[in-house]
């Protein structure tokens, strides 16, 4: 029987790979790309929008309302039941995923990714997570790229710059930033793009951003006039700032995975979520402003409207004492943390853009506070804006982003020096202690991570399986010198592992150099055995080892051979460093050139 849509797949390949160039093809893609994330951006912020406003417009400003206790609760469960019955997949840490898939997984995301996180993350925040839908929506940009590139049955490379495209569409599809979008993939990322790359990522933020404009219109999305001008005697306590947000980038970095980790000792799912879900609830009731990604309260500090974030709080009639204020927000920044891992931690789905920002003006708004009540005149709103730019520049290692971002969110262009200072000051305070983001941590303590380091990055792009010599001829560890020397003679090598013939374990290496001078004596052919002429390896290497350990054993030992081994010790193959060599310029070649 013929399969005809089989049939006119192939067809309709062959008729684009005639008809149409690689590097147009790549363009159209982009544009595709950047349509599709731009209308899952809208449906996301649509839906959690739709949600919050259903639980919550009824709500009284002025009084304590107990669902807090209960709707954080209801959407972590149905989110995980969402997770473990339907998904049947990990699909948390969405930037993370990215990154791994970019360096592990030959820039391959799975179909459902393209969904399952937008539904996921809709669930959890608009029932109020304190968490953030961006995360979420990159994942999900990224893996309509990853798999429309596997459609086309595009290489590699092309695929990675599709998940490129991806990222970058949904940062400009969601925020209406497009230069966000484009710098984001490049610093997060860390894709090492060429200037003819930068091309179809512009056509995917650009057309994400425009299709942003068209659904929701022109304005921005944190509403905010009180400009001042730059002034330079303001320098001081913008570095004071930076150094602020850098230390608290730290606690949030840190603190988040040591959360996560206790979260990762409990494997029932109840058992994490009644632990999540109680440590989130109570945070809720007692600092309401937790609720959700956190956006109201930005607008509410960035408009000089401060007392309003104690509406619905034990300490909202304390709104006339400015230390009371300063006191809550503090607390707000410490518990803010907890209240994003308990999320993640008990099941929810949401990222940490949303809380970088949150955490990040409120930063920015207690120190200029802080400053006013000793007299120093700093603008309190300016100062809530640089915050966020810094925190985002600390906890994500972007300052770029972090500049941009928050220039593109506000339209406030003309304060680049404030955002500058701020977010270069934070960034080289964060790096003294943490050499790697939030997001690439986890990878990079596995060697895991494909990062800006040329070296390292083709490192990680190689595979073991691509260098293994598996021609080598085995000897058992019972065989007689003579009959050494005709495997010898049938050999082209100069290496011959000694293997034990029932379990396969190595037990040695005979090398020609140390039997060359008896080879050639017949009366000693039966006198001597192969365990006898064998040799311990200078070290073995474990199939499982990243590249970039095994140069590194490369480099100890001095030596250019190494026998491979698995788990059980049982002998795979031989890698030298000459394949690694010829394997390392074949990788850089390939994705340097254009």
């Amino acid at each position: 029987m013929v399969n005809y849509s089989k049939d006119w797949y192939l067809k309709m390949l062959a008729w684009r790979e005639l008809r149409i160039k690689q590097r147009d093809f790549i363009l159209i893609l982009s544009f595709v790309v950047g349509v599709f994330t731009a209308i899952a951006a809208y449906l996301l912020k649509s839906t959690i929008h739709f949600i919050q406003i259903t639980l919550t417009e009824n709500f009284s400003r002025s009084d304590v309302n107990y669902w807090y206790l209960v709707f954080p609760v209801i959407g972590i469960l149905i989110t995980s039941l969402f997770v473990r019955k339907i998904v049947k997949d990990d699909i948390s840490h969405g930037v993370t995923r990215i990154l791994y898939a970019i360096s592990q997984r030959k820039s391959i995301l799975k179909l459902h990714n393209t969904w399952t996180s937008l539904v996921g993350s809709s669930i959890t925040i608009g029932f109020g997570g304190s968490v953030g839908a961006e995360a979420p929506i990159v994942l999900t940009g990224s893996a309509i790229g990853s798999n429309l590139g596997k459609f086309f049955k595009l290489d590699q490379k092309t695929l990675m710059l599709l998940v490129g495209c991806g990222a970058a569409g949904a940062i400009g599809g969601i925020f209406k930033a497009p230069i966000a979008g484009l710098v984001f993939t490049l610093e997060v990322l860390m894709l090492d793009m060429t200037l003819t790359s930068i091309v179809p990522l512009l056509i995917s933020s650009v057309t994400a951003t425009s299709m942003a404009y068209f659904f929701s219109g022109s304005a921005f999305m944190f509403q905010f006039s009180n400009y001042q001008a730059f002034e330079i005697h303001r320098i001081p306590y913008l570095i004071i700032l930076g150094i602020v947000c850098g230390l608290v980038s730290l606690y949030f970095t840190r603190g988040m995975n040591r959360i996560e980790r206790f979260f990762r000792q409990f494997r029932n799912p109840y058992t994490k979520l009644a632990i999540g879900g109680i440590m989130l609830s109570l945070l809720i009731f007692l600092f309401p402003p937790l609720y959700g990604e956190g956006y109201d309260t930005i607008n509410q500090l960035l408009n000089g409207n401060s007392t309003s974030v104690l509406d619905r709080s034990f300490f909202m009639n304390l709104g006339d004492n400015p230390w009371i204020i300063i006191v809550y927000l503090i607390l707000i920044i410490g518990f803010k943390i907890f209240a994003s891992a308990a999320t993640n931690g008990a099941g929810g789905v949401g990222g940490i853009f949303a809380p970088t920002l949150f955490i990040g003006a409120i930063t920015g708004f207690v120190l200029a506070h802080i400053f006013g009540i000793f007299g120093i005149d700093v603008p309190n709103e300016n100062f809530a804006l640089a915050g966020m730019s810094g925190l985002m520049s600390g906890v994500m290692h972007a300052p770029l982003t972090g500049i941009f971002l928050i220039a593109e969110l506000t339209g406030g262009y003309n304060l680049f020096m404030t955002l500058m200072i701020v977010s270069t000051v934070s960034y080289l305070t964060i790096i003294l202690f943490e050499p790697h983001s939030l997001y690439a941590m986890r990878l990079a303590q596995k060697g895991e991570l494909m990062t800006h380091h040329k070296d390292k990055a083709v490192l990680t792009l190689m595979k073991m399986e691509n260098v293994i010599e598996t021609d080598l001829i085995t000897l058992s560890p019972e065989m007689t010198l003579g009959e050494l020397v005709k495997v010898i003679s049938k050999s082209k090598r100069n290496i011959f592992p000694v293997v034990n013939s029932e379990t396969q374990v190595l037990m040695g290496v005979v090398l020609l150099d140390e039997v060359r001078n008896i080879m050639f004596r017949p009366e000693l052919y039966n006198r001597f055995t192969v365990q006898k002429l064998m040799i311990s390896p200078p070290a073995t290497i474990n199939n499982h080892l990243t590249m970039e350990k095994v140069m590194e054993i490369f480099e100890s030992t001095g030596a250019w051979n190494l026998p491979v081994v698995d788990n059980q010790k049982r002998y795979m193959g031989y890698v030298s460093k000459s394949k690694i060599f010829s394997s390392y310029r074949h990788v850089l070649v390939h994705f340097s050139d254009e």
